[in-house]
């Protein structure tokens, strides 16, 4: 695993140094190298190798929801949402850049996210599975997803909740890139539609 989690950094590393220099790009890459664990794209690459396939030509989208993910929280850090100080011992991108230069590096990792997404399905052997797990990656990384339980989290924000709400909360806005790690990598693995549904369910209790 620790060997897979260097190839990840090492391909970060080298996607982010294809484009222009500039404070977006530091903010960027300032984020995405603050200490993550690289657990959904490590997710999606076990899962493929759990299907006895060369991960190696699918580490592109394992990448792109490790951008995912890092725009999240740098959005998630902003003060017009938690306003949060720190992240993983750091100052957060907004204290370090500045708020709209964190904007934009969230913007930048977004973006770049479907840029490499959609290069891979461009170059697959198999571009419709790599584009069926674009798209469950989009739809959990969106509104029905992450976007949709971090909107319920703010307007709850100092509110009493009860429990199905908190729930809820937890299934989007954590669970959902669980969800997508996994279902992607299975998906890319060449899994049949029950078995995506039983990973579904697994990853959204890992995910909870």
């Amino acid at each position: 695993m620790n060997n897979v989690i260097n190839e990840i950094n090492q391909r970060l590393e080298n996607i982010l140094s294809q484009y222009p220099d500039g404070k977006v790009k530091e903010a960027m890459y300032y984020s995405l190298k603050a200490g993550g664990k690289r657990i959904r794209p490590l997710i999606v690459l076990q899962v493929i190798r759990a299907y006895g396939l060369d991960y190696r030509k699918y580490i592109d989208i394992a990448c792109a929801l490790e951008m995912i993910h890092t725009y999240s929280l740098i959005h998630d850090d902003l003060p017009g949402m938690d306003n949060d100080d720190l992240r993983r011992g750091k100052p957060t991108c907004h204290k370090q850049f500045g708020e709209a230069t964190a904007i934009l590096a969230g913007d930048g990792l977004l973006n770049m996210a479907y840029e490499i997404m959609s290069q891979a399905v461009i170059k697959s052997d198999e571009p419709m599975k790599a584009a069926e797990a674009m798209g469950v990656i989009a739809k959990k990384a969106g509104v029905y997803g992450m976007v949709g339980g971090q909107t319920v989290d703010v307007i709850n924000e100092n509110k009493k909740m009860d429990m199905d709400t908190i729930m809820y909360i937890h299934n989007l806005k954590t669970a959902a890139l669980i969800e997508a790690s996994m279902m992607a990598g299975a998906i890319l693995a060449g899994a049949n539609e029950v078995e995506i549904l039983n990973v579904e369910k697994i990853a959204k209790n890992v995910g909870i």
